[in-house]
């Protein structure tokens, strides 16, 4: 199959990784894909958030199937002028992708469909977000309406930090003012082909910086999968009363969601609950969830880019568990430090069941160097998650960037 990505971070890597696994002949092309996608599979330089290029790119290519990785382009609405093409395409329509792009839009559609979520109020000024804080108290929990990078929720105790974290946001848009929700979060990916839902396997981020949760919320800094500690159903419960629902209530309002529609849960003792919703495979639990992927991937997402996975049983994972620890740069996410030379890659590589995802990396100067804040994805697999820990931190030892960090409890409350 000839099968265009659209990205140029760890998520896509880890998807192309995916894809070239099955061995199935596959004709990849990323754009605009990373130094290390571009060891991979050939790399095109075009904007992925412009509908004509990347449609134009497609059909002058004969591009059977589009995967769309970040969330910019499904906002642009990239997806609708490919399928206006009859192109098939991984990713929801602009319509349907506010499910990331506008946390309002996301609330009223889980009202509508009665998706259990927290209690949420929009603020459009500083004197209503202040009416909010004080109304749902402390922890407070301040979000952007829209597309932020992984970097727009504030979850924290200190009111003027949760007044300053709305002043912010307010200066580029509404901010959503939420009650607090306490409990163990999960990431649960469902494949959507509009009408029917298929699960992968659930994973758990660590958004915080630096261990025990500490620091500022980053776009994530570590995940692993599976999660042993959940309780029996949960997924199927999660089908039931939240996937699917969904997926309907945007049917019936004529905006099909066909994608990866990506749970972000949180285990109350209430039961389940909704933190948000995002409208593809999120980073860094891709790393994790699709390298235990036994089930070719190549099958799942052109299924469900043309209405087929009714037809299809659950993905099928491995017993083996997985680990990645995000390779960040020094002063990330505030202001990361970008140029310097990364090295110990292939001495990272050479232990078992270690892959690396590059996240910003390109080369410059005969040198690889990183170019983001989130540098790498350190990718670890094992019978168990002492041995996939230990496999990852070996290999995060033998690489080299100045002023690098990474947290060093991923995982570690699962480890035996």
């Amino acid at each position: 199959m000839r099968i265009l990505v659209l990205g140029s971070g760890a998520r896509e890597h880890a998807i192309i990784t995916a894809l070239l696994r099955e061995n199935a002949g596959h004709e990849i092309t990323a754009a605009p894909g990373n130094a290390g996608i571009a060891a991979d599979v050939p790399v095109i330089a075009l904007d992925p958030t412009n509908p004509v290029v990347v449609t134009e790119f497609a059909l002058d290519n004969d591009i059977e199937l589009v995967v769309i990785g970040p969330e910019a382009p499904l906002v642009a609405g990239v997806a609708d002028k490919l399928r206006q093409r009859g192109i098939a395409v991984f990713g929801p329509g602009k319509a349907a992708a506010a499910l990331e792009g506008s946390k309002t839009f996301a609330k009223r559609i889980m009202d509508e469909a009665g998706v259990p979520t927290g209690r949420a109020v929009r603020a459009g000024t500083l004197d209503e977000a202040v009416a909010a804080i004080d109304e749902y108290g402390a922890p407070y929990v301040v979000k952007a309406d829209g597309l932020a990078a992984g970097k727009g929720v504030l979850v924290t105790s200190d009111r003027d930090a949760a007044l300053a974290h709305a002043t912010y946001w307010l200066g580029q848009g509404s901010v959503l003012v939420e009650e607090f929700l306490d409990g163990q979060e999960v990431s649960l990916f469902l494949l959507s082909d509009g009408h029917n839902v298929l699960p992968l396997s659930p994973a758990q981020d660590y958004k915080r910086l630096s261990d025990g949760d500490e620091g500022p919320n980053t776009g994530g800094m570590g995940a692993y999968s599976p999660l042993p500690w959940l309780p029996a159903g949960f997924v199927d419960e999660v089908i039931d009363t939240i996937a699917l629902p969904t997926v309907r209530q945007l049917a019936a309002e004529q905006t099909p969601f066909i994608g990866l529609l990506y749970c972000g849960l949180i285990v109350t003792g209430s039961g389940i609950r909704v933190i948000e919703f995002n409208a593809r495979f999120g980073d860094p639990e891709t790393q994790v969830v699709l390298p235990r992927l036994v089930t070719p991937l190549s099958g799942l997402l052109f299924a469900a880019s043309i209405g087929g996975l009714g037809e299809l049983p659950r993905p099928e994972f491995s017993d083996e568990v997985a680990v990645t620890v995000v390779l960040a740069s020094e002063g990330y996410p505030e202001t990361p430090v970008t140029g310097r030379s990364i090295s110990g890659l292939d001495t990272a590589l050479a232990i078992h069941g270690v892959t690396i995802a590059h996240a910003a990396t390109a080369h410059s100067g005969g040198r690889l160097v990183a170019t983001g804040g989130r540098v790498l994805s350190v990718v670890a697999t094992g019978a168990d998650f002492t041995e996939a820990r230990s496999r990852a931190y070996r290999a995060l030892e033998a690489i080299d960037l100045e002023g690098g960090h990474y947290r060093t409890d991923i995982a570690a409350r699962v480890a035996r």
